[in-house]
């Protein structure tokens, strides 16, 4: 696996051992992996920007679960988003198909779909058209699934899963949904965007990652969503079961537009990551990011979790597990299957 280490990879890694598989996760030099205290795993070292340690990486394994990359709306080389989420999925993949793994599961994003105007859910048929306001990791995204798609040929399966916005535990940095979550748990964001998105639970989205593994179409790709629910609604939902004050004000991106591009200029002159950016701005708010499941459910047997459980979650996450997982404590010990004679071995590298 790659990316196990991170938010949706360590939630996939424990399901993983529970069913009795063998995992090899793929660690970049120097990435924190407290997220993976207590699991019995292989970790081998590497970067995907290195063919010849991923060649390593997957001999031996017959799945490959493709999780990492970066997630972020911003980076100071701009490039650097593209030569690891792009470049790095074609060379996994080249990896995968030399080592004859059998299939890849790649982790893409409901990013790489388009949108549907008002509050109509998108599916997996919906064609990409946020041209205009894709910023470089959804532009990343996208390409990075038409790469991986490229791959389902000469004996070798690809799936693809795309998760929506998740949240729970182990978002260990915390990703920039994870930060917004962070906010309102800690009293600190008085306001909620117009719009809305399609929320999920980061346990939802690892197990459907799994599904893919086991009973997804070769060449098919499967939105791994939960609740569509506005973001005010998502506010007052976070803040009251933290305890704190719920948004008071609604903000229109569409009025804040010239932040954006002040912001972006921040960031071009100084080189340090601005507080958001003008395609940030304009993807994630204004519009409500809808989609449908129903695809995932029918034909993986994907169960989507409580909305009300899932922000309870979250908030025990961040006020509490998530100190003690960076303190080295291992909050959530995995009780795992007896290991088979011949379990399957999985290569994962963390998102």
């Amino acid at each position: 696996m790659t990316g196990a280490s991170g938010f949706i990879g360590s939630n996939l890694v424990r399901i993983l051992l529970k069913d009795g598989v063998t995992v090899r996760a793929l660690i970049e030099p120097g990435a924190a992996t407290q997220n993976l205290n207590g699991l019995d795993i292989e970790q081998v070292p590497g970067d995907l920007r290195d063919p010849g340690a991923l060649i390593e990486a997957v001999r031996g394994c017959d799945t490959v679960y493709h999780l990492g990359a970066i997630f972020d709306y911003w980076l100071p080389v701009a490039a650097e988003m593209f030569r690891v989420n792009v470049e790095g999925t074609v060379y996994l993949l080249r990896a995968a198909r030399a080592a004859g793994v059998k299939r890849v599961v790649h982790c893409s994003s409901v990013a790489a779909l388009g949108t549907l105007p008002g509050e109509e859910s998108a599916t997996e048929e919906t064609m990409f058209n946020n041209w205009d306001n894709a910023d470089d990791y959804v532009l990343s995204k996208y390409i990075a699934q038409q790469e991986a798609l490229r791959f389902d040929r000469d004996g070798m399966e690809v799936v693809v899963g795309m998760p929506c916005f998740p949240m729970g535990r182990n978002d260990i940095t915390p990703t920039p949904t994870g930060h917004m979550f962070q906010q309102y748990i800690e009293g600190k964001n008085p306001t909620a965007f117009v719009g809305g998105i399609n929320l999920v639970n980061v346990r939802d989205v690892a197990n459907g990652l799994a599904l893919c593994g086991t009973r997804g179409r070769p060449g098919q790709s499967y939105v791994l969503g939960g609740h569509n629910v506005s973001y005010q609604h998502l506010g007052e939902s976070v803040c009251e079961a933290a305890g704190t004050k719920p948004p008071s004000r609604s903000l229109d991106p569409n009025k804040l537009l010239w932040i954006g591009r002040l912001m972006d200029w921040f960031g071009a002159l100084t080189g340090k990551k601005p507080m958001f950016t003008r395609r940030n701005l304009t993807f994630l708010g204004g519009r409500y990011i809808y989609f449908d499941v129903s695809k995932t459910q029918n034909e993986l047997g994907y169960e989507v979790t409580p909305l009300a459980e899932t922000v309870d979650e979250c908030v025990r996450w961040f006020t509490d597990e998530r100190e003690r997982v960076l303190a080295g404590e291992v909050v959530h010990p995995v009780r795992q299957a007896p290991k088979p004679a011949a379990a399957p071995l999985v290569s994962l590298h963390a998102e």
